[in-house]
């Protein structure tokens, strides 16, 4: 059955380290559900919406890749339709090693990860860097209102394949965020106690001889 996401990713050398680890004939006669990823459908748009940072990965002339981490406020990666992403490049370290791979070589990854709910979605994709002041329109749909970071330009992924991970050694973390509505009720309690220590402490002293 298809696999777009394997089959992109299946190189020569790839199918060899298949087929001496035991596994070229599970992915050459794969049986499981359809595995077509050409176009992004609502679960994965509701999931990078609720994305604050991916992992972007490129590859330099020089045969070397590079990893960089790219955050903003959740939703800044915008789903612009079913094949393309987008989202306004903030301003780094300005050593734009990754802007500068991409000009040589226009393929991206994309590594988005859900902590907390063990889950993880990898994307493959070709990069058209764009001029925020020449396109305005596209400016105000990747505005990140609020937000005070500048935006030095657009970086659009037109969609190749993106694929699922198993949550296999995924190890679960919690931003403060996500943390507080689980905290609230110890720190409801803990304030309770806490006015409780205060009153008694109070009617002890009330009962102390002046």
């Amino acid at each position: 059955m298809p696999y777009d996401f394997l089959d992109t990713l299946s190189t020569p050398s790839v199918k060899a380290a298949q087929a001496a680890n035991g596994s070229a004939a599970f992915w050459t006669d794969f049986q499981g559900h359809h595995r077509g990823s050409s176009r992004f459908t609502e679960a994965e748009s509701a999931f990078i919406a609720a994305r604050d940072s991916f992992y972007m990965a490129t590859v330099a002339e020089n045969g070397w890749p590079y990893i960089q981490h790219r955050g903003g406020p959740a939703g800044f990666l915008r789903v612009l339709d079913d094949r393309t992403l987008g989202f306004a490049d903030f301003r780094g370290n300005r050593q734009y090693i990754s802007v500068g791979n991409l000009g040589a070589n226009d393929r991206v990854a994309l590594f988005l990860m859900d902590y907390p709910g063990r889950r993880r979605l990898k994307i493959l994709g070709h990069v058209e860097i764009k001029d925020l002041t020449a396109a305005p329109a596209l400016a105000d749909k990747l505005a990140v209102p609020g937000y005070k970071a500048k935006a030095e330009r657009a970086v659009i992924i037109r969609l190749e394949a993106f694929d699922w991970n198993c949550p296999q050694h995924i190890t679960p973390r919690f931003t403060e965020a996500e943390l507080r509505p689980a905290l609230q009720p110890l720190r409801d309690r803990l304030a309770q106690l806490e006015a409780e220590n205060d009153a008694l402490r109070a009617r002890i002293a009330a009962l102390q001889p002046a």
